[in-house]
């Protein structure tokens, strides 16, 4: 591959992870949504701070869920300065009836970490690596248990004795 084809790229590149970071900043969470709101209520409320680009409200991942959604949306303006807006001045106001919670959107985690993910905890290899027993280690802790196991019991000598004041 050239040199030029290689910076071309690079650059293109870049501009996406801008992009995907500009877009980021402007794309609001909406929390606390009553069930009657819709995505075009979601997206009247938010139009007087700006041009929207898209409005999702996630529906249920059961398929047997009576709700129409999971309770939260996500509004992206065209414009950072938009959402900005969006946020100082609908943040815990009332929308049909419920007080939402309207916050920058943070990216989404990836599927195996955190609270939620597909794979156990000590199965991800920065556990493993965190908590992983050396052999030393090993061998320490089973010389431990042996010499609890040969230690004599210090109670064993009281079982002749009578509880209770000794006679005279």
């Amino acid at each position: 591959m050239s040199d030029a084809v290689r910076s071309r790229l690079v650059c293109l590149n870049f501009r996406a992870h801008g992009v995907m970071q500009s877009r980021l900043k402007s794309t609001l969470y909406v929390g606390g949504l009553d069930n009657s709101v819709n995505e075009k209520l979601l997206a009247d409320a938010f139009l007087p701070f700006g041009e929207i680009v898209d409005v999702t409200i996630p529906k249920p991942e059961l398929p047997s869920s009576q709700d129409p959604h999971r309770g939260f949306g996500y509004v992206e303006f065209e414009l950072a300065g938009d959402a900005k807006e969006a946020i100082d001045n609908m943040n815990q106001s009332e929308f049909f009836g419920r007080v939402i919670k309207v916050a920058a959107a943070k990216p989404q985690k990836d599927s195996n970490e955190g609270l939620g993910s597909k794979t156990a905890i000590w199965e991800t290899e920065g556990w493993i690596a965190k908590h992983a027993v050396s052999e030393e280690d090993r061998e320490a802790a089973q010389n431990t248990e042996r010499d609890r196991a040969t230690l004599e019991d210090p109670m064993e000598s009281l079982e002749s004795d009578v509880a209770g004041p000794r006679p005279e």
